[in-house]
């Protein structure tokens, strides 16, 4: 092992969203793009995977609510994946969330085959579902117009970001060129 699993600390921020971006650039979240590390609240766990160096190469933070964690962000540096560094970080937010009693762990995500196969590789059971619509004026300029239907005077819609049912997925598969579905993958700790 080359890393070594830490927690985040505000030094780690440039290092985080660079290993963050370029981790998701082959996804179907290549668009979610932050310009600063959201803060999680406490209890919430934030661990790095860093090299010796210092460079983060693996993210995980962690949203606790009672009984329930919530993974909202693990990525890998594309020049580090395959390295068994989300297993690692994995591994110790389990260790660490069920030191605090925390009877479940989720997370949710969209439609990518690595990333789904990555859950259940790691022993999630995927469960509810709905659907992600974007609506964007580069991609036809009507689409954001048909996701808001009545329009406010003097705005217009440019992109918009919807959830929708999964029963609706033919019909808004038609309508719009980005639909993803949104999976939740849990497991019991």
């Amino acid at each position: 092992m080359n890393h070594a699993i830490r927690e985040y600390t505000s030094a780690d921020e440039q290092s985080w969203l660079r290993c963050r971006v370029l981790s998701f650039l082959g996804t179907a979240y290549f668009d979610d793009v932050l310009c600063a590390k959201p803060a999680v609240a406490p209890p919430g766990l934030e661990l790095v995977a860093a090299l010796a160096d210092g460079t983060v190469v693996g993210i995980m933070d962690v949203g606790i609510d009672d009984a329930l964690a919530t993974i909202d962000t693990v990525a890998v540096h594309p020049d580090h994946q395959r390295q068994s560094i989300g297993r690692d970080l994995l591994d110790e937010a389990r260790a660490r969330l069920s030191a605090l009693g925390t009877a479940t762990l989720d997370a949710w995500t969209r439609d990518d085959p690595d990333t789904l196969r990555w859950y259940l590789a790691m022993g999630f059971a995927e469960s509810d579902h709905f659907l992600h619509v974007y609506a964007s004026h580069r991609t036809e300029a009507g689409e954001p117009d048909r996701a808001i239907g009545t329009r406010r005077p003097g705005l217009r819609p440019i992109e918009v970001f919807a959830h929708a049912s999964l029963r609706d997925e033919a019909t808004l598969r038609e309508q719009f060129a980005r639909v993803h579905v949104c999976r939740r993958f849990a497991m019991d700790l």
